[in-house]
């Protein structure tokens, strides 16, 4: 979530809706996955209950035009013509797409876009930063030699800081180094302990191919989010960029069908370097989206186009939407940046 983002829900919150309708513009929207119940916050951050996420899915259906990706062409060409266009996504590739999201969408006749991490669909690994945050909020106290980590890592009885370091500090970290330690990470926890925590997180879990099939049966569009789940950032080499951009759309066209389409892990500013949003358009995309909040318009870097992360729950939804115009200047001023 971008600063933008937690701005327009501030304010969204004590300005009627029907004041800024009129600024609306249109706008792409993701979320994560769907669970009926979470657990835990903290390692459930990705997650909507299911009741939250029926009154999002009705709310779009009621005030906006939820659009097909494939008219992201024409909306961008020309979006004064589309005022209340939505392009409704979601991110990951959780199993629980499937299980309990689709049916809510299908049931609204909403279209939407799935971009999944190949990796993770192919291999079932869990994604790692949910892996670490597990290890610092589970592991017992005590004081661990991590791979890569520039210091110990101190376990006590207060932990949310140390997972919140933790996560920034394997984020700035080539990928395959942050992997090595993550791997140290879960391979210092009993085994038993692990699949246990796994199987109370089960949210988690990640679709395989078949499944994934299965949703584009059914109507979903399904793009890329990197092979894997990692920042596309300064930290990594052209090479690996290469391999995340090319390889997931290659996996995902021997699987499933034509992929067209790209979404950034992470997708904010930290998160995505010149070198990426290149090595994207060249793996031969058509459009590729960040999590900077804003409208799009003809004027976007249409491989660095601006979502909203939809919240847990969002009550004021259409007030959100309708200021995110006003995040346009910070995106194109990042779009500037990583073009120079």
């Amino acid at each position: 979530m971008s600063r933008f983002g937690q701005f327009a829900r501030n304010v969204g919150r004590i300005i009627p809706s029907g004041v800024v309708r009129p600024l609306g513009r249109p706008a792409a929207v993701l979320f994560h996955g769907v669970e009926p119940i979470t657990r835990d916050v903290r390692l459930q951050t990705n997650h909507h209950e299911t009741a939250a996420f029926l009154r999002i899915a009705r709310h779009l259906k009621t005030h906006f035009d939820v659009l097909p990706i494939e008219a992201l062409d024409d909306v961008l060409a020309r979006p004064d013509r589309h005022p209340r266009a939505i392009f409704l996504t979601s991110d990951d590739g959780y199993a629980n797409t499937l299980t309990v999201a689709a049916d809510i969408l299908a049931e609204f006749r909403l279209p939407w876009t799935l971009f999944v991490s190949t990796h993770h669909v192919a291999t079932g690994e869990r994604n790692p930063i949910f892996l670490a945050r597990l290890f610092a909020l589970h592991a017992p106290e005590g004081r661990y030699e991590i791979a890569n980590l520039s210091r110990p890592l101190i376990l006590g009885p207060r932990r949310d800081g140390t997972a919140t370091e933790l996560v920034s500090d394997l984020r700035a970290m080539e990928m395959s180094k942050a992997q090595d330690a993550v791997d140290a990470m879960i391979g210092a926890m009993d085994r038993d302990r692990v699949n246990a925590l796994l199987d109370e997180f089960a949210s988690e879990a990640f679709l395989n191919w078949e499944q994934v099939r299965t949703l584009k049966r059914r109507g979903v569009a399904i793009g890329a989010h990197a092979h894997r789940h990692w920042p596309m950032n300064g930290a990594q080499d052209m090479s690996g960029l290469r391999d995340q951009a090319r390889r997931s759309r290659a996996l995902i066209e021997a699987e499933v069908g034509p992929c067209a389409y790209f979404a950034y892990p992470f997708g904010n500013k930290g998160d995505i370097s010149r070198a990426a949003w290149l090595a994207v358009r060249e793996a031969g995309y058509r459009a590729a989206f960040t999590t900077l909040s804003g409208t799009l318009d003809a004027a976007s870097n249409r491989f660095l186009l601006p979502r909203y992360g939809l919240e847990a729950d969002a009550p004021h939804l259409s007030t959100y939407i309708s200021l995110l115009r006003a995040g346009n200047a910070r995106v194109h001023r990042f779009q500037r940046a990583l073009a120079g």
